[in-house]
């Protein structure tokens, strides 16, 4: 178990998660900070405008790192772009885009929402071969925000296997960050598959709420203050410092899962639209040293070389494992996320 204070580093209010959407007749289902609403599509006057839609968490990171990519592709090129953004959870923003919100780029949870898209043509088979380090852009973990003074004294995964203990966690349906944390506390079993639903099961009975995303749960737990325990990104917990809005040390379990965010250009629709160039040139952008940078400054681990040098002493260490031992997001979402599968199982046995 680690137990760290967390430095102050950078965080997105919980306002308006859509930024610079123009009115065309063309309208679709966009999810923003949790609410699904109707909303026009993005006009496309030119192939020099794109729409990034992202999960919530991520909001902060791209406010800052959107303008300095407009400003890098203007010096090399000559050309005035424009890149439209979109937030909310993971899961809600892949459904938004299957039933069509025209994304050029999507960086979601995890890439489990990727091979949705893939499923539907959306995206080309092999997209993790496009970029660096397999289309991960960051890492983080889970961690577990605890009461001031932590009078439930929770240490590990197994102090949440406890009746008394109130947990807000996020929906897995719609968050990309629940998914993370379930799966985290599934392989905290060690590979016991009851023992892991059994544990689930009852860290899931003492859930009175699940929030669509994590930023909705972070608030669940820090403005509303529901529960004794709260289950998130540790970059949610880096940018609560930032705010003030928690000031109280975290628990990092350990091990603990590494969680992977991906990003991924959406082909069929920059084939459409005529900005495979200029979305292409944006995945790149964000493993730049300026990019990853900013990463690190709001609270998300590092994937490249010298954003690993320049994260240095500011993330505790922990011991990580991979999706992969669950046999990898492509298993995981078949066997507990898919209608009928354990964690609709699980949910029907703790309501």
């Amino acid at each position: 178990m680690v137990s760290f204070s967390i430095r102050s580093l950078g965080r997105a209010s919980p306002g308006l998660a859509l930024a610079g959407l123009a009115s065309t007749p063309i309208a679709a289902s966009l999810t923003l900070t949790g609410t699904s609403l109707l909303v026009a599509q993005p006009a496309r006057a030119n192939s020099n405008e794109i729409l990034l839609v992202s999960y919530a968490v991520t909001k902060a990171a791209y406010d800052k790192i959107i303008p300095l990519f407009v400003a890098d592709y203007k010096k090399k090129t000559g050309e005035t772009v424009r890149v439209k953004s979109s937030y909310g959870g993971s899961g809600s923003q892949t459904r938004a885009v299957i039933d069509g919100l025209e994304a050029d780029v999507v960086g979601l949870a995890l890439a489990a929402d990727v091979y949705k898209l893939q499923d539907k043509g959306l995206v080309d088979l092999g997209w993790e071969r496009e970029l660096p380090n397999q289309s991960i852009i960051t890492n983080s973990t889970v961690v577990l925000f605890v009461r001031p003074g932590n009078p439930k004294k929770i240490q590990s995964w197994n102090d949440l296997d406890n009746k008394n203990v109130d947990v807000i966690t996020a929906n897995p349906k719609t968050s990309g960050g629940a998914r993370w944390n379930f799966a985290a506390l599934w392989g905290s079993a060690g590979g016991d598959e009851q023992k892991a639903r059994n544990f689930i099961t009852t860290v899931y009975r003492n859930v009175d709420v699940l929030p669509k995303d994590a930023r909705e749960a972070t608030d669940t737990f820090v403005k509303r203050r529901k529960g004794d325990v709260l289950l998130n990104y540790e970059n949610e917990a880096i940018l609560a410092r930032k705010t003030g809005e928690w000031t109280e040390p975290v628990k990092i379990p350990s091990p603990n899962i590494l969680i992977e965010g991906p990003i991924a250009v959406v082909d069929k629709n920059v084939n459409k639209h005529g900005t495979r160039k200029l979305a292409e040139a944006f995945g790149r952008f964000l493993y730049t040293p300026t990019a990853q940078k900013i990463f690190v400054d709001n609270g998300f681990r590092p994937v490249t070389i010298e954003g690993k040098a320049y994260a240095q002493g500011k993330f505790p260490a922990v011991n990580t494992w991979r999706i992969t031992k669950l046999g990898g997001w492509k298993v995981v979402d078949k066997k507990f996320f898919s209608k009928g599968a354990i964690w609709d199982q699980i949910f029907a046995k703790t309501r």
